[in-house]
């Protein structure tokens, strides 16, 4: 029988790219989607097939991290041999506006299905999507042992499930484990999350349909890789012997203002006569500086990632270009690159 995975944050950037690496793996793939009453699956439909058709290897169900219930029926039902929680109100701005409800997605959610797992199939492997942002303040490099020291409200979500992830593991002896990833991106990223922000911008500028682009804080630094080789590293963590805890990273720390140069060079734009800082844009408590160190994820995974920082930012441009040329055009806007 083919191996079976579910998981949840299928329609984001991750999940998409996750089903499509699982698909070719042989993987009967089971996604959870919320209901709503306008479609959201954009980033999967060109591996969705009809319902019908009996070499259907995708299947969504419509379920939410908030209901309990429906995550052990659901388990129970499916016997999934893996699961990855890449579901989350995943927006760092966005949680200091909504921090009782990134609580209650982000971090109780997580809690939900290792409880739905002990409870329906504890045979179950699960992988925890944690994030760099638990970091916080902690200076770089940061790796498995590095304290954490959340500053949003997202981040100390994380931080929860986090450590939830490890409890479950050691008190129940459930396989579970945590990749802590280092921001990864990719032209499938949220049109509201800065990277994405500035290179659809770079498009638009370019083509004539606007002029500035307003960001924040020019200074913060990050650790960018791409999002394709990040969910190799989800699912080599799932065929370890043991479970564990990795890091995710490139060792490369760039500022978003490098991020600006390298995106409008590529459409052969000068950054600082379109760029705008808005105060607007400040959270409440910055992280300043992010990068991993991924050392160990080389080692016991096998795992590097392969994507320079330079080839990430073009190809990200590159591709919301040619998206905007097909929508200027009237045709069908891809967004399975």
């Amino acid at each position: 029988m083919a191996e079976r995975a579910l998981i949840t944050g299928i329609t984001g950037q991750d999940g998409s790219y996750l089903t499509e690496l699982l698909l070719a793996k042989g993987y009967e793939v089971h996604g959870l989607i919320r209901r709503s009453s306008s479609f959201n699956t954009r980033r999967i439909d060109h591996l969705l097939l009809d319902v019908h058709d009996a070499d259907r290897q995708l299947v969504l169900h419509y379920g939410d991290l908030a209901d309990s219930t429906n995550l052990v029926n659901l388990i129970r039902d499916l016997e999934p041999t893996e699961i990855y929680n890449l579901a989350a109100q995943s927006h760092v701005a966005v949680s200091f506006e909504v921090p009782d409800y990134t609580g209650d997605i982000t971090g109780m959610g997580a809690v939900r299905l290792l409880e739905a797992i002990r409870l329906a199939d504890p045979q179950t492997r699960f992988y925890q999507a944690s994030s760099s942002e638990m970091f916080g303040s902690s200076p770089p490099p940061q790796d498995e042992t590095t304290p954490l020291h959340p500053r949003s409200p997202y981040a100390c979500a994380k931080v929860y499930a986090h450590h939830v992830t490890v409890n479950y593991r050691e008190a129940y002896g459930l396989f579970a484990v945590s990749g802590i990833l280092f921001n990864h991106e990719s032209p499938r990223r949220g049109e509201t999350f800065v990277t994405r922000k500035i290179t659809r911008a770079v498009a638009r500028i370019q083509a004539g349909l606007q002029t500035e682009l307003w960001l924040g804080n020019l200074d913060a630094q990050r650790d960018w890789g791409y999002a394709p080789d990040y969910v190799e590293g989800m699912w080599r963590m799932l065929q370890q012997d043991e479970p564990d805890d990795y890091v995710l990273a490139t060792g490369e720390m760039h500022t978003v203002r490098e991020f600006c140069e390298v995106a409008f060079a590529r459409a052969g734009l000068a950054w600082d006569r379109h760029v705008r800082f808005d105060t607007r844009y400040e959270r409440p408590a910055e992280v300043d500086a992010l990068r991993g160190d991924a050392t160990k994820a080389a080692t016991a995974l096998g795992w590097r990632p392969t994507v320079t920082f330079a080839q990430l930012v073009e190809l990200m441009v590159d591709a919301d270009i040619a998206a905007l040329d097909d929508q200027l055009a009237g045709r069908d806007v891809r967004i399975d690159r």
